[in-house]
């Protein structure tokens, strides 16, 4: 009977939401995700409000990339990754924890490492441009949602979006 419930989800189209390994605050870092074979996010420049950075880090390969989003390399990639990488993945950590960002990038996390910064400073990585088109287009996706009016008609886009208690 437990498969039958664990395949409920299929039914519903909805599925259980895991919440954030720690909260995060989301003014620095305000995107993370692990996908498309990457960590991959955008991350507010420290200099100008309106500047944002794209910065993603492959799995398996570990080859970093760092860019405006009008695809201006990062002035901070100098041969090792930029600080715009180093808080993404402490922000990556916060978000799903370093057991799974480790295991998503195919990176060993060793004795010691607690944060992102740590675990990416012990990978033999190497600088690989990225366009930086398709990660800021999905952050502006998911900002659009947030100025959506609130209604309760359904949004085709999200019909796979958790509901409010789905999966309880």
């Amino acid at each position: 009977m437990a498969d039958v419930d664990d395949a409920g989800w299929a039914r519903r189209s909805s599925v259980r939401v895991v919440p954030p390994a720690r909260p995060r605050k989301l003014a620095k870092v305000p995107f993370v995700e692990l996908a498309d074979g990457r960590l991959q996010g955008v991350v507010s420049s420290g200099s100008d409000i309106e500047r944002v950075y794209v910065s993603s880090l492959t799995s398996g390969t570990h080859a970093y990339h760092c860019s405006t989003n009008n695809n201006r390399p990062c002035g901070g990639l100098r041969g090792t990754p930029c600080k715009h990488l180093a808080a993404l993945a402490d922000e990556a950590v916060l978000q799903y924890g370093l057991d799974r960002v480790a295991r998503y990038l195919r990176a060993d996390a060793g004795d010691g490492v607690t944060t992102g910064a740590e675990l990416l400073s012990r990978l033999d990585a190497r600088h690989e441009p990225t366009p930086a088109a398709v990660v800021f287009s999905r952050f502006l996706r998911h900002l659009s949602y947030l100025e959506a009016p609130g209604n309760s008609t359904p949004l085709p886009e999200l019909h796979w979006f958790p509901a409010t208690g789905a999966g309880r």
